[in-house]
């Protein structure tokens, strides 16, 4: 699920022109939950001038780049210009499209830190206009699920998301929740996921509107 490369080197800080949201602009849960599985929350405040439809085209074009401050970037390093450093579609439908079977490998360092880094290849299981979810699996078993759900509210989109961390099989959980959680990604990184989720999510409001409507346009 997650592997920590001492090794690896971050991409250097990307300039944006904008700053991103504060932690404090969502409401957040941290919550451990009676069998032992992790559960994280978030409620973003609203994007304005983002839509549900620029959400679903936005995670079935990961790849690809944008124009920033008079040169080429990946897309994806500018949706968080510290965290973000590469991602890719490992698998797509047999028709080449992104949703349902897809998976994605996503590599990020929270909070800019490799010890908190985050290497996973996670499947999608939904992708609509109503909201997306994934997980990775280890082992063969589903590891967590992330949830997120998009609604449409006057002057943009109320987006929020969650992960639960275990497995789905009540077997296994005392095994994942007391020896394998607790090392590939404990209760601080888990916090650090808050900050950097936030700040990501914020982010749409800065750049995707436009991206959406130039790359809709040429298609």
């Amino acid at each position: 699920m997650s592997i920590f490369r001492p090794h690896m080197e971050l991409p250097a800080p990307r300039p944006i022109p904008w700053k991103m949201k504060d932690l404090s602009t969502a409401e957040t849960e941290f919550r451990v939950l009676d069998d032992g599985r992790l559960y994280l929350q978030i409620r973003h405040e609203v994007l304005r001038g983002v839509t549900p439809r620029m959400l679903v085209w936005w995670f079935s074009h990961l790849e690809g780049e944008i124009e920033l401050a008079g040169r080429s970037w990946p897309r994806y390093q500018i949706w968080h210009p510290i965290d973000h450093i590469s991602i890719r579609y490992a698998r797509r439908r047999p028709d080449g499209s992104i949703g349902p079977g897809a998976q994605i490998h996503i590599r990020e360092a929270l909070g800019g830190r490799i010890d908190y880094l985050v290497d996973i290849v996670t499947t999608i299981e939904k992708l609509d206009e109503t909201g997306f979810v994934h997980g990775p699996y280890l082992l063969g078993l589903r590891a967590a699920r992330l949830d997120y759900t998009f609604r449409a509210v006057e002057g943009g989109t109320l987006y929020e998301n969650s992960i639960m961390l275990g497995p789905d099989q009540p077997l296994l959980r005392p095994f994942f929740n007391n020896i394998v959680r607790p090392r590939l990604f404990p209760d601080d990184k888990a916090r650090a996921w808050f900050k950097h989720n936030v700040e990501e999510v914020g982010n749409f409001e800065f750049f995707l509107p436009e991206l959406y409507a130039k790359e809709t346009r040429a298609a």
